[in-house]
């Protein structure tokens, strides 16, 4: 019998989950937000495994809250194009916008609908032209 050294798939998803969740902390503690707001962000996950993930434990995350990520990644990379300082780039999702009718991008990525993670970055991608 030929064994593989190869990871396993829950291996796999285990590394991918750990890494996502790191860069998602790490992003969103530069935002300033609290715990509530990123639990909104990631879909409103139960508040025990939002603890557990905060640990660097819990469960691999779903494909939705993958997506959900991805659209934060996909945002903050935005803002460090568009912006000359990490503290720019760190200030825009909490100030007020005229594009959004005075909110702030933060307000808007807050009502917890993917679309509205979907919107923010898709306004992103076009002010960068």
């Amino acid at each position: 019998m030929v064994t593989t050294s190869q990871p396993s798939i829950h291996t796999d998803e285990r590394r991918k989950s750990d890494v996502a969740l790191k860069t998602f902390f790490r992003i969103t503690d530069q935002w300033g937000l609290n715990t509530q707001e990123q639990k909104v962000l990631l879909g409103d996950p139960p508040r025990s495994t939002m603890y557990k993930w905060k640990s660097g434990d819990g469960p691999p995350i779903s494909r939705d809250t993958m997506e959900r990520i991805s659209y934060i990644l996909g945002i903050y990379k935005a803002l460090r194009i568009l912006f000359p300082t990490e503290e720019q780039a760190n200030a825009w999702p909490g100030k007020a916008n005229r594009d959004f009718d005075g909110e702030s991008a933060l307000s808007i990525m807050l009502k917890g609908s993917m679309i509205n993670l979907a919107d923010v970055r898709r306004y992103l991608d076009y002010m960068r032209g």
